[in-house]
């Protein structure tokens, strides 16, 4: 399995690795979500204004969140995530994602481990490259 992402040019100048995907809605309807690949993230997480836009409802969370930006507070959601594969396929992710409250906390959504642990992450700037990869792929380097 195999999924590739791409660098995007984000509002503040920076360029990051995504992976773009659609987020099953309330009403099951999908929903275009871009993920910042993040190796560090112990979970997905859900941006304020994805969740909201989605129209899920939620429970409290069991767990705080933090980051660089210290504790945020989240509530938890069922859904779905649907990445692409390069053969056109897609592949749905169910379970429970945290979702923020406070729409200044994230301003993307991002990918964790949760999701990310059973590929090989491949976060290659100078080939400008992102990917996922699973059993059966490997990665080179042209003309290596």
């Amino acid at each position: 399995m195999h999924f590739d992402g791409s660098w995007r040019l984000c509002d503040d100048g920076v360029v990051r690795p995504v992976f773009s995907a659609a987020v099953r809605a309330e009403n099951g309807t999908w929903v275009p979500a871009v993920f910042l690949a993040d190796v560090a993230a112990d979970r997905t997480v859900l941006s304020e204004d994805l969740w909201r836009a989605l129209g899920l409802p939620s429970q409290p969370s069991g767990q705080h969140l933090e980051g660089v930006g210290g504790r945020v507070s989240s509530v938890s959601v069922t859904t779905a995530i649907r990445l692409q594969r390069e053969t056109g396929a897609t592949v749905l992710f169910n379970g429970q994602f945290a979702a923020l409250t406070d729409p200044a906390a994230l301003d993307m959504s991002v990918l964790g481990r949760d999701i990310t642990n059973p590929f090989a992450v491949i976060i290659d700037r100078p080939q400008d490259l992102l990917c996922m990869l699973g059993q059966g792929h490997r990665y080179t380097i042209s003309g290596a």
